[in-house]
């Protein structure tokens, strides 16, 4: 069954949709970017092969602490474990620095797509206590998001992130740890649905295999030790075929782990599980009798045919009729980290230069510690399933909207549209007057209306909600004029005063939009 292309108008609205599902946040200079293209150009270009960005360097010596192994401004990611306290802001350094290339992303999805595959193959930082091989995990997942899945699988299992992370550095022959080998199956391929009948002896089973990685911290990898391997013969049950893995000896033993992959990937399941996870992230988390057969199913079948690579599956869900129908606009509820991130992009807000890159960090952890408020802290997903609005039954991502979280998102859309954030004399904060001036005739109040609304939401307002906006523009009076004459005269001679009316009226219009229920959609 083929899955229908896209062939309806693709303007600024659908580009709009598009952009802010595989981007944090679509800029306008983006939508005005691709105007024109079609649909396949848009995608073919989000999807393209791009070089990784530098990574984090040491922005926290201060008067109370110094790391004597990492020069001011140097990368700490292939330096020696010193100390807990060096870990500790390194770590911290890390996830800033992840939230910079959020807010720096080009036009691509591939950050989009390392959330994915974080929240997928979820580590805490906590548990792994280890700054470098936490940066060295999200490298893996950022450089492979668009790669093969099984190739990302094989080298997931491995990386010592994950291995210190489900205790596999504690997996020996006489003791076999099952934590892997259980989520392995469990949540990273197969899943937990009626078709997904591994049994608890196929966990066992798995763990034996596994056994024999080890820690080098010295180097930052794993070591598979053939002392600690149980060379045995692994038996699996009749959902694998009755698929006999035969033990090997010496550093042979590590070949094991392809042949348990290649056992489990040739479970039909594992394709239609994955097509679902990226289904539910990136369209809507409502997977029904009619979408599992009709797109899940046609979308599993691309993916096993193009042997698991990634490329084939996005390009078809990105250009198809089903993620461009009325249904799956606007039905996504912002995650935290896509909140703050997309609001600062979207305003353009204005950050110190990269140079700068002490106070970079640390405006980017302002937006980092926002979001862990709003229950998505970065990083540290709460356990190995994930964040549960990614996959909690039947609420989803409604979860991240409650009586608690909700309120500290209109203070943050607030404060950003009116003080900003302040650090040692620099300040991050909504510009309404620059972002203003960049829409097509910002004097007239109904094109700004229409303008502002069609980049910062994905769904129409009432008539209602359009007027009560456009009087907070004419300050309550009746004709349009009392706006421009406000912006006209502000442009012709930007004084304290006239400069002031324009900003008091855009920071209460966009504080109004911005506290909108509309603006928590996706």
């Amino acid at each position: 069954m083929a899955i229908d292309i896209y062939a309806g108008n693709f303007g600024a609205k659908e580009l709009n949709h598009l952009l802010k599902r595989t981007l944090f946040g679509a800029k306008r200079s983006d939508i005005a970017a691709f105007a024109g293209q079609s649909v396949s150009q848009v995608v073919d270009f989000l999807l393209r092969d791009l070089a990784l960005p530098n990574p984090p360097v040491n922005n926290y010596n201060d008067t109370n602490y110094t790391d004597a192994n990492v020069p001011i401004g140097q990368t700490w990611v292939n330096t020696l474990y010193t100390d807990g306290t060096a870990n500790s802001r390194r770590v911290t350094s890390f996830k800033s620095w992840w939230i910079t290339q959020m807010l720096n992303q080009p036009v691509s999805i591939r950050e989009k797509l390392t959330l994915f595959w974080h929240n997928h193959f979820a580590t805490e930082a906590d548990t792994v206590d280890d700054a470098r091989y936490i940066y060295k995990h999200n490298a893996l997942l950022r450089s492979s998001a668009l790669g093969n899945f099984k190739t990302l699988t094989k080298q997931v299992t491995i990386d010592p992130a994950m291995v210190r992370y489900l205790n596999g550095y504690a997996s020996t022959r006489t003791a076999p740890d099952e934590n892997y080998a259980r989520e392995l199956q469990e949540l990273f391929t197969l899943g937990k649905g009626p078709d997904s009948k591994y049994t608890e002896a196929d966990v066992k089973a798995a763990a034996r295999l596994l056994t024999g990685y080890t820690l080098d911290s010295t180097n930052i990898i794993s070591v598979f030790n053939t002392n600690r391997h149980d060379v045995t013969d692994k038996q699996f049950s009749s959902f694998y075929g009755n698929k006999l893995i035969k033990g090997r000896t010496g550093a042979d033993g590590a070949k094991e782990v392809d042949d348990l992959l290649d056992m489990i990937f040739a479970q039909v399941e594992v394709s239609k599980y994955i097509c679902r996870r990226l289904y539910r992230f990136f369209v809507y988390y409502d997977i029904t009798a009619d979408v599992e057969a009709n797109f899940i199913t046609p979308l599993a079948e691309i993916f096993r045919s193009s042997n698991y690579e990634i490329k084939p599956v996005l390009k078809v869900l990105f250009t198809s009729n089903h993620f461009f129908l009325a249904q799956n606009r606007s039905c996504n509820i912002k995650a935290p980290v896509d909140f703050v991130v997309g609001l600062a992009r979207e305003f353009e807000i204005v950050f110190p230069d990269a140079s700068d890159y002490v106070n970079v960090y640390y405006m980017s952890d302002y937006l980092r510690s926002t979001a862990s408020n709003l229950q998505q802290n970065l990083a540290d997903p709460p356990n190995v399933s994930g964040w549960p609005a990614y996959y909690q039954v039947p609420q989803f991502y409604e979860l991240w909207i409650n009586s608690d979280t909700l309120p500290k998102r209109n203070v943050f859309t607030d404060r950003f549209i009116s003080s900003g954030y302040t650090r040692n004399g620099k300040k991050i904060v909504i510009d309404p007057i620059a972002y203003t001036a960049k829409f097509s005739k910002p004097e007239d109040p109904n094109i700004l209306l229409d303008e502002a609304l069609a980049h910062l939401y994905t769904i129409e307002v009432s008539a209602d909600v359009k007027k009560f906006l456009k009087s907070i523009l004419l300050s309550n009076q009746v004709t349009d004029a009392y706006w421009t004459t406000a912006w006209l005269d502000y442009k012709a001679a930007p004084t304290t005063a006239k400069t002031a009316i324009v900003q008091t009226r855009l920071q209460e219009f966009y504080k109004y939009i911005m506290n909108l229920e509309e603006y928590q959609l996706s």
